[in-house]
């Protein structure tokens, strides 16, 4: 196998080689590094090697659906024992983990083989992968964009044909922004079905989930067999999948109701490549049998932006304040931003963290009452297109009185003069769609269906009701099949490498 016959298969397909003594895992490793050491370079998007392990592990016997397939994990919260994981943070560089979460295991029970980490924004934070740690993430279709975030890392490695499938977790969209920005499937699971353990259990208040970003629809819904149950430290039990995700994508979807909307108080007009991307969308759906209806946002998302900044900085004056206790850090370990994100947290006060909390009820009842009429909400997933690096950086005013204010203690100061209404316009208006999953714990999927008039991919976001995730998979794949996608073309060690379907 060379470099073009790697990039023309799947993780499935990889694995099912392996197991048919086609190619071995040693082989596909190499493949993998290979491609690595030729893209990265470009899109940053590896941060850390995971080699003695990635060694051993080829030498063993493998099984599993993805049996020797080359993997990349995260660098937040998907801890491997033994290797560091810095959540992007220069405050945990070099910090090892002591065990292995149950999402790595459960990958690794499945066969892959990890062999290197993807960069992430410190924490998470942010929708682009620009850590001062690691340096920017890069589009794979242009270096001068982002791949999103925050699992951008992992998107640029995949889109650039490194691995078919990675790590990858959603906290308000950090699992689709990345796979609109890069051409990638990013389904984010429903709350509490992939487990957090066995050092967490639900973090974020029940808003993040891990998943993956791959290439293909099997690719996703056969990872998601792999990760579904709960484990020891689950607050709940779940309801999983009845079958395999995977069996399911032959049934077909079935005909469904499709609302969508385009519109967004936090962007006024919509961009127009959104636009397109939608009624393209819309047209596909039509021609597949699917009723299709333009509704208006079933919810108020300039509250639930507010509501769900809220839990977020109060959670990142939570995790600084731990790290600081833990490692004796003090805000210079951190970014900027990061520590004007925990400042603010900490000058909210339990009643209005509870409020927002409370909130998350009227969130789900207006998405609840949208799903007694149609079966599925559709949107964009970015509200423009892939950023340039660096265009969502805090304007060096503003971050300078904010740091002297947090200095002196002025973050209730930060809020009055309108702080975290610059963050909500800022952060949140190029990608306003995703949030809404996250608080509501639905299910969501973004797919590659529209190109811009530039050649960059722009995702369409499907959001389903509770339990939603096979509907969603079964209509990614019928729309896979009817519009298929293609990768970028990325210099690999071989020259160019023509984006091409995966089989």
């Amino acid at each position: 196998m060379d470099e073009h016959d790697y990039l023309r298969h799947d993780g499935l397909a990889l694995g099912a080689l392996v197991a048919a003594g086609e190619v071995t895992p040693a082989e596909l490793l190499a493949l993998a590094r290979a491609r690595a050491r030729a893209v990265n370079p470009t899109v940053n998007a590896i941060c850390a090697w995971v080699d003695d392990h990635a060694d051993r592990r080829v030498g063993e016997e493998l099984s599993g659906p993805f049996a020797g397939v080359p993997f990349l994990l995260k660098d937040l919260h998907q801890d491997l024992a033994g290797t560091p994981t810095s959540n992007g943070s220069r405050a945990l560089a070099g910090v090892v983990a002591t065990s292995t979460s149950t999402v790595v295991r459960r990958w690794l029970d499945a066969g892959v083989v990890v062999f290197g980490k993807t960069s992430t924004p410190e924490f998470g934070s942010k929708g682009v992968t620009e850590p001062v740690l690691f340096g920017p993430a890069r589009n794979p279709w242009d270096p001068s964009r982002t791949p999103g975030g925050s699992s951008g890392g992992s998107a640029a490695a995949v889109a650039a044909g490194v691995v078919p499938v990675a790590g990858a977790s959603d906290g308000g969209g950090s699992i689709r922004i990345p796979a609109a920005c890069t051409g990638l499937v990013g389904l984010k699971p429903g709350r509490g079905l992939v487990p957090f353990g066995p050092d967490e259990s639900e973090p974020l208040s029940g808003l993040a989930t891990h998943g993956v970003v791959s290439r293909t629809v099997r690719d996703t819904a056969a990872m998601l067999d792999v990760l579904v149950g709960a484990d020891a430290m689950s607050p709940f039990a779940p309801g999983v999948p009845a079958g395999s995700l995977l069996a399911g994508l032959g049934e077909g979807p079935g005909r469904l109701r499709v609302g969508f909307t385009t519109r967004c108080a936090l962007r006024g007009t919509p961009h127009p490549e959104a636009v397109r991307a939608v009624e393209r969308a819309a047209e596909l759906l039509v021609g597949l049998g699917h009723e299709v209806e333009e509704v208006a946002p079933p919810h108020d998302d300039r509250r639930l932006g507010r509501d769900f900044l809220t839990i977020w900085f109060v959670h990142q004056a939570v995790e600084v304040a731990r790290i600081k206790r833990a490692y004796g850090v003090g805000d210079g370990a951190f970014e900027p931003d990061t520590v004007l994100m925990a400042a603010l947290g900490r000058s909210f006060g339990a009643v209005e963290l509870e409020a927002a909390q409370e909130r998350r009820r009227e969130h789900i009842a207006a998405l609840a009452g949208f799903h007694e009429r149609f079966d599925l909400l559709m949107t964009p997933t970015l509200g423009e297109p892939p950023v340039r690096v660096g265009a969502l950086d805090t304007p060096a005013v503003l971050r300078a009185v904010a740091g002297g204010l947090v200095r002196v203690g002025g973050s209730r100061l930060l809020r009055l003069g309108g702080a975290v209404d610059q963050v909500v316009e800022r952060n949140l208006a190029w990608v306003p769609y995703t949030q809404l999953a996250n608080v509501t714990g639905r299910p969501a999927i973004s797919l590659p269906l529209h190109r811009t008039a530039e050649g960059l991919p722009m995702g369409v976001q499907f959001v389903g009701r509770l339990s939603a995730e096979g509907v969603l998979l079964r209509l990614a794949r019928q729309l896979e099949e009817a519009a298929p996608w293609e990768l970028p073309v990325v210099a690999g060690s071989h020259g160019a490498v023509v984006g091409q379907r995966p089989t």
